[in-house]
């Protein structure tokens, strides 16, 4: 083995130890860089020839782990058995290098994981090197105890006076713990939402229950397991956390009323997103607050009128108002337009009119056929009234009417029928004596 110490002095001896890790570790970075941007090159030129699917992710992570590969493969060595054991001195540079990428490997691989089950469109993806440095710097300061003065300083700040213990720092840890564990969480149950959503077989309303379920679930158990791992005690906040829960029991009774109405409607399929819906709480044809079903949420639905007004609906509503399911069972709906012709008219012929006049409009059914009824004679006229299905309502009901109702008076101008106009007449009468 070569010993520099007995060769040089020691003032010149660190400087050229120094120097030699220096440069050791600027050539290991140098060629980690060079061949990592060489590995990213042949990976994108294979993903424009088509590769996909985990081939193209297997070619992704290798790029990533390149660099960091590289350069633990030239440190390492290195460091153990060149500085080390033939020249004698101690490698501290190099071995701190080391550390470090090895830390840079762990970090980007577990970003990388993450953004695989959240997809590049999301916020994790769109902020992965971001991310990346993150966890890192994380890692790197957990390691060299940059955070053991900070713990030192709010550990000493008690917030629950008394014999329990419970710090700034407890309370900072299980904040911070929590939010990562519930981070994950969110990010995992994102990832299985995406690949339940496709799988077709299953009906979309079980699909959205398995994925809410499944977000909530996993949400709950994020905020328990980080508690559990941030070692907070909780006994210490029992009087505060009863007082919290009471007044969040009673302030929360809407909001839990709605997710259970969510799960209620997830289960039973009486709603489902595309369905046309009604608020009137009327049978029949009425179209008042008349809309399409776009997003079943955990706490309201999206419904979407013809003015592409959406209206957030509680949960709630749906499962104790009447609502009108025009699409439940069967889409198809009938139409009643009422008509009234004078009595010097033919009804025979204005019926007639009226199926004919239904069969202006290629949304009107065949089958079942529209038909016309005399329903009663009035003090005014005769009542008749026509009845025709569509099997379309999401198309738009009003505009059907529309159309058949000017068929009809177009019908009827034709025929010479006359609708009649209520009128009334005014007698005089003359008392007697002659006044008025």
């Amino acid at each position: 083995m070569l010993n520099l110490s007995s060769l040089l002095p020691v003032d010149l001896l660190d400087v050229a130890h120094i120097a030699l890790q220096l440069v050791a570790c600027a050539v290991a970075i140098l060629l980690g860089v060079v061949l990592a941007k060489l590995v990213n090159r042949w990976v994108q030129r294979a993903a424009d020839r088509g590769v996909q699917g985990w081939h193209l992710r297997v070619l992704e992570l290798l790029a990533i782990a390149t660099g960091p590969i590289v350069i633990y493969g030239v440190l390492y060595p290195l460091s153990h058995y060149f500085i080390s054991a033939f020249i004698g001195l101690d490698p501290d540079l190099l071995v701190t290098a080391v550390v470090l990428c090895v830390y840079w490997l762990c970090a980007r691989a577990v970003i990388y994981g993450l953004v695989l089950l959240t997809g590049r469109d999301s916020w994790l993806g769109r902020r992965e090197m971001a991310f990346s440095w993150t966890a890192f710097g994380l890692l790197v300061g957990y390691e060299w105890g940059i955070f053991d003065w900070l713990e030192a300083a709010l550990d000493g700040i008690d917030l629950v006076p008394g014999k329990g213990e419970f710090s700034l720092w407890s309370l900072l840890k299980g904040l911070v713990v929590v939010t990562l564990f519930v981070a994950i969480s969110s990010l995992i149950s994102r990832a299985i939402e995406r690949r339940v959503m496709k799988v077709e077989a299953l009906a979309l309303s079980t699909r959205i229950g398995i994925t809410k379920f499944t977000y909530f679930f996993l949400i709950a158990l994020g905020v328990l397991i980080g508690i559990n791992a941030a070692g907070v005690d909780l006994t210490a906040l029992t009087v505060l956390t009863g007082a919290v829960g009471i007044g969040l029991g009673f302030g929360l009774q809407s909001i839990a009323s709605n997710f259970v109405s969510g799960f209620v409607l997830l289960m039973d399929r009486s709603i489902k997103p595309g369905d046309v819906i009604s608020f009137t709480g009327m049978t029949g044809t009425s179209t008042e607050n008349f809309g399409w079903v776009q997003e079943l949420r955990g706490r309201y639905v999206v419904v979407r009128d013809r003015d592409g007004v959406e209206t957030l609906v509680p949960n709630q509503n749906l499962i104790t108002n009447p609502v009108i399911n025009w699409s439940y069972s069967d889409r198809k709906v009938r139409l009643k337009l009422p008509v009234r012709i004078s009595y010097a008219d033919d009804p025979e012929l204005a019926l007639q009119v009226l199926i004919a006049a239904a069969h202006c409009s290629a949304r009107v059914l065949r089958d079942p056929e529209p038909v016309s009824r005399l329903m009663h004679f009035s003090d005014h006229g005769i009542d008749l009234e026509l009845r025709f299905w569509i099997a379309d309502p999401a198309n738009g009901v009003n505009n059907v009417r529309s159309d058949v109702n000017r068929a009809i008076w177009k019908g009827f101008k034709e025929a010479g029928i006359t609708i009649p106009v209520a009128q009334h007449d005014v007698r005089m009468v003359t008392a007697r004596g002659g006044g008025q």
